[in-house]
């Protein structure tokens, strides 16, 4: 099978990498295709993937250059396909589903966000889609009877542990291993589904290392630039190894979702704060139901500091952590081996 898989961000990276090593390790012609975001060509490139890049020039994050940037990649999208002819075409993207419509190539849309917590992306893509695959407790809104369900995460398709072993050869490249630490992560907050959404402030931040700081040291990675006082916490990592520094952290605190629910599939306690708190059904149900992290929308930074305060009180807390995350895995499926057998045995495997 010419299976074509599209990546529009870096965490689709990680979500389809298990899954094209295996359907490539069986025989299949595959063909990966992005556009330029953030460190996604820089994984491909570290991990020896070839690739081809449709918009290398990137796109403007104005709201006239989104659309005139979503046709472009339509018409690059649409020749490529043209030329190769694959069979299926799979990712996360609007164009997939545009694309295979025109040339009646079936299209799996792969995502795990609940559709009215990302409106515009639904509406652009959920229509023209063949199947939409996500977690079971993905509200997939008016698309529902075209949905596929599974009983997982995203991240379960790289850190499930049939995948990912954490390792301290890897941690103690970059910070002391023997010494408990604190990860903090910072989006940019610049796609446009984040559009009005708030996060952790420098002023905020600051106030978070203090409280953390007598407790272990603390180490940031940021997507945006950080004030002078806070540099010197940023922690520059290769970019394939940033999960062996999740793993054994005390504690992760951000205002990144993927990070969050990275964080609490490893079993390591996350805090996120943003204003995506109570609107994404996979963040909510690790949360709520497996109890491995804490949400809170922007304004509540007494809540935000009092959990921090609750969470570094809890006597064997790692231990702790390692039970819950163990009874999540108990309900949770491989789903890199999951997408796998969906692609390899489609359209049967649907029906």
């Amino acid at each position: 099978m010419n299976i074509l898989f599209y990546l529009g961000h870096p965490a689709h990276f990680h979500l389809f990498k298990n899954v094209i090593a295996s359907l490539s390790q069986k025989g299949h012609k595959i063909d990966i295709l992005i556009k330029k975001k953030d460190i996604l060509e820089e994984l491909l490139q570290r991990s020896g993937m070839r690739y081809h890049n449709i918009l290398p020039e990137g796109r403007s994050d104005r709201r006239t250059g989104i659309a005139i940037g979503m046709l472009k990649r339509d018409w690059r999208l649409f020749k490529f396909c043209i030329a190769r002819r694959p069979d299926l075409l799979i990712g996360t993207s609007v164009e997939i589903g545009h694309v295979g419509t025109l040339l009646r190539i079936p299209s799996l849309n792969v995502n795990e966000d609940d559709a009215h917590a990302v409106p515009l992306y639904a509406k652009l893509s959920y229509p023209w889609s063949t199947w939409i695959i996500s977690p079971t407790v993905c509200n997939n809104a008016k698309w529902e009877k075209k949905s596929v369900k599974y009983e997982g995460y995203h991240e379960l398709a790289y850190l499930h542990p049939d995948h990912f072993k954490p390792s301290l050869e890897i941690v103690r490249k970059y910070i002391p291993a023997d010494r408990s630490y604190f990860l903090m992560r910072f989006s940019g907050l610049k796609a446009y589904h984040d559009r009005g959404v708030g996060g952790i402030n420098n002023r905020l931040a600051s106030g978070i290392i203090s409280l953390l700081k007598p407790h272990g040291e603390v180490y940031i990675t940021s997507e945006r630039e950080l004030e002078e006082d806070l540099e010197p916490y940023r922690l520059n990592i290769d970019p394939l190894e940033i999960h062996h520094i999740i793993a054994y952290a005390s504690m992760f605190i951000g205002d990144s979702q993927t990070m969050a629910a990275e964080a609490g599939v490893l079993g390591v306690p996350f805090v996120r704060y943003n204003d995506f708190v109570g609107r994404l059904g996979y963040l909510e149900e690790l949360e709520k139901k497996y109890n491995l992290g804490f949400g809170m929308k922007p304004g509540n930074e007494s809540e935000l500091i009092e959990t921090i305060k609750n969470i570094l009180g809890i006597p064997g807390l790692r231990d702790e952590w390692q039970k819950r995350r163990m009874r999540m895995l108990k309900d949770k499926v491989n789903v890199a081996e999951f997408l796998v057998r969906v692609i390899e045995g489609f359209p049967d495997s649907i029906s």
